[in-house]
């Protein structure tokens, strides 16, 4: 992490031109965050969304206000895209992560009726269709993060008791869920779609392009973008907000917080918590509306 930081000051100052106060300040939040990583024993690399979250979670429990939360925030985002740019990292963690809203513990999620009207919005009578459609069910039925998904291969799938290996955070290794309309979609693709993607040196990887290869995550996101525009949602769409959205929605339909944790594969339940919250507002939202009262 030292020479992660190191490198990334140099950046800073040599084509960047910033000041000497703002690398400081800079040097100040990730040397914090690289602490952190170690107390979790994860790489820069490794790390998630989730773990972001849990790390701005952390500050603010440490006593940071509000906009030293927004400064944190903005300097993961530099860092981490810097990062993906040089080749350091295969993708960008603090993307999702919103810096203009402090008091928010995470990105936003989609509303059930709004990942509904995403869902059907995609036709499946041409082979992405069918495959983008597999691809949004199985990361709201699932809760997958993008990296595994992008890694998935058949092999990894039993379709019959309608589960998939992944391999995770830390190589751990789990099972995951494929909810029915997920195996569905899914189905439909591996029957109609991906058989007409395939090419001589196709690898087994569920999800690939027109060239045979397997999709990367910077191809899903746009994929996941598209869709979501061409089914009229306003807000910017991003893979992490369906794993969210699988969470919350699960939460507040009265799953046990264990079990979140377990399909969502997080070592530690504090990672799992920051979900009570949306959950929590959405009773106070509830609250404040119905209540005559409120």
């Amino acid at each position: 992490m030292e020479a992660r930081i190191d490198a990334f000051l140099r950046f800073l100052a040599t084509e960047k031109g910033l000041s000497e106060a703002y690398q400081l300040s800079v040097s100040q939040t990730l040397v914090a965050l690289g602490g952190w990583l170690g107390q979790k024993d994860l790489a820069a690399e490794e790390t998630g969304t989730d773990e972001l979250t849990e790390f701005l979670t952390t500050r603010r429990s440490e006593g940071l206000c509000p906009s030293s939360i927004r400064l944190t925030t903005v300097h993961l985002k530099i860092f981490y895209r810097w990062l993906t740019a040089t080749g350091r990292a295969t993708m960008d963690p603090a993307e999702p992560l919103s810096s203009s809203r402090t008091d928010r513990k995470l990105p936003s999620t989609l509303s059930v009726v709004e990942v509904e009207s995403l869902l059907e919005s995609i036709p499946v009578d041409d082979t992405l269709g069918r495959r983008d459609k597999a691809i949004l069910e199985l990361f709201y039925s699932s809760g997958l993060r993008l990296a595994e998904l992008c890694a998935a291969r058949l092999e990894w799938m039993d379709s019959e008791e309608g589960f998939l290996r992944v391999t995770g955070k830390g190589r751990k290794t789990r099972l995951v869920r494929i909810g029915g309309k997920a195996q569905s979609a899914i189905s439909d693709y591996l029957v109609h779609g991906r058989p007409k993607l395939v090419k001589t040196k196709t690898s087994s990887h569920i999800f690939i392009g027109i060239r045979g290869g397997p999709l990367t995550p910077e191809r899903i996101r746009q994929i996941v973008r598209k869709r979501a525009e061409m089914a009229g949602i306003a807000i910017p769409v991003h893979p992490h907000m369906l794993r969210h959205s699988f969470a919350t929605h699960l939460l507040e339909g009265g799953a046990d917080l264990r079990v979140i944790q377990e399909l969502l594969g997080h070592a530690d339940i504090s990672t799992t918590q920051i979900y009570t919250h949306v959950s929590s507002k959405g009773l106070k939202d509830a609250h404040r509306k119905f209540h005559p009262r409120g």
